[in-house]
């Protein structure tokens, strides 16, 4: 009897933990995608800035917290020399499957895609 009962619970515990650990990492990945382009959008609209540095300073939290195929882009141009009181874009899109702990190599790649905009100082 528990015998059974086992062998029908347990695919649906690891079915619950497995999803669980990530649904969690998704969110995870969400946040550090939306952490990183907030820090890089505040480095690229200041005085005398560009691009160029807003990307390096994503760059520099993605790598931190071992984000992995990930793109960065401002669709709007580039941001030194727009006027102050332009909104200024940032774009980062990530990789679902590259950076899933678990099945990412069984599950279709979906990229998450976080955009943040601010105005130039």
């Amino acid at each position: 009897m528990a015998a059974t009962e086992f062998a029908v619970c347990l695919p649906l515990i690891i079915l619950l933990v497995f999803g669980s650990i990530e649904a969690t990492s998704f969110i995870f990945l969400k946040q550090t995608l939306n952490i990183a382009a907030y820090e890089g959008i505040r480095e690229s609209i200041k005085v005398g800035s560009n691009n160029t540095s807003g990307a390096s300073r994503a760059e520099n939290i993605l790598h931190s917290r071992d984000v992995k195929s990930y793109e960065i882009s401002f669709p709007n141009g580039q941001s030194g020399q727009t006027k102050r009181g332009d909104d200024i874009v940032l774009e980062i899109r990530a990789s679902a499957a590259a950076n899933s702990p678990l099945v990412g190599r069984f599950i279709k790649d979906r990229p998450i895609v976080t955009r943040v905009v601010m105005v130039k100082e």
